[in-house]
């Protein structure tokens, strides 16, 4: 196991310490407790268990990660900023409300110590004078949950008082896994793709327009992707949307990939091909197949 593990690795480790059956509810209860090795009983409801081990340790846990930030508020600020935005620096820094020398020191401390990972977008702009900012993913998914939804509400939790926070998580819910719905996405394709292997994979992004996917291969072939996380089946619209983004953007990919859990009208799966792969839900349950127990990581933090 490498020093700092994959998010993938997290989540293989996630589903074999806690017997994971059904990779929807896995992905869920993992986007809240991902990364700290506790032990979660997903046939529990899980808004009862951030309760029970979240909001009722509150004080415990702010202690814990205040060691790690240090207590600085600036930190907190734009980790809250990052987990509850587009990711962007810039744009974190306006939630923060802290100026862009603090933003960009805050940022420098928080990737050298491991709760950052910084994202550039995997191609320029058409417009060369157009600056790009990059993203940043908080390493760990129980931080991200907890500066999106514990941080910014710690007055009322603090005091006893869990309303605001879960009328908060009661509107985020249905879309929080998205992201790391995305990531599985990435790692799925860099295993499965055959003979082309992945060199690098990310994303595209500018000030009007964004790609979900945008992957090099070793013998230089380009892919694009978009994802679509709603139950929906993916239309033919999809690929054409697809298409005028990469347009837009002036690329010209080899492939073109889709991912969509809740399937594809027949429209659009006449178009699949070597040019086009279809990914579903059923793709990605593979991602949690045949782990070893060799995979399961030793956290060394508190466990709750």
């Amino acid at each position: 196991m490498s020093k700092h593990p994959t998010l993938l690795e997290h989540f293989r480790s996630f589903c074999l310490q806690n017997g994971a059956s059904d990779f929807e509810r896995a992905v869920e209860y993992f986007s809240v407790f991902g990364g700290m090795g506790w032990k979660v009983d997903m046939t529990r409801p899980l808004d009862e268990l951030i309760e029970e081990k979240v909001l009722n340790n509150y004080r415990y846990i702010h202690g814990d990660i205040s060691k790690i930030t240090q207590s600085d508020r600036t930190h907190h600020a734009v980790l809250s900023g990052l987990a509850l935005g587009d990711r962007r620096e810039h744009s974190a820094f306006k939630r923060a409300n802290v100026s862009r020398e603090e933003g960009e020191a805050s940022i420098d401390f928080l990737v050298e110590n491991d709760l950052l990972v910084r994202e550039a977008s995997q191609a320029q702009p058409v417009d060369e004078r157009e600056e790009v900012s990059d993203k940043f993913m908080i390493t760990l998914p129980f931080l991200r949950f907890w500066f999106s939804s514990i941080s910014p509400y710690y007055k009322g939790i603090r005091d006893g008082d869990y309303s605001e926070m879960k009328q908060h998580w009661e509107h985020t819910r249905h879309e929080f896994t998205d992201l790391i719905y995305d990531q599985l996405v990435k790692a799925y394709l860099k295993e499965n793709l055959g003979e082309e292997k992945i060199e690098q994979i990310g994303s595209y992004w500018d000030k009007s327009n964004e790609i979900d996917i945008l992957a090099k291969t070793r013998s230089g072939k380009i892919i694009a992707g978009s994802t679509r996380h709603g139950s929906a089946k993916a239309k033919k619209s999809e690929l054409n949307m697809l298409k005028e983004r990469c347009a837009k953007a002036e690329l010209e990919p080899d492939i073109l990939v889709i991912y969509a859990k809740g399937g594809f009208s027949n429209e659009l799966k006449k178009e699949k091909g070597p040019a086009l792969r279809l990914v579903t839900l059923k793709h990605l349950k593979s991602l949690i197949s045949d782990i070893d127990e060799k995979e399961l990581i030793r956290y060394t933090n508190k466990r709750y």
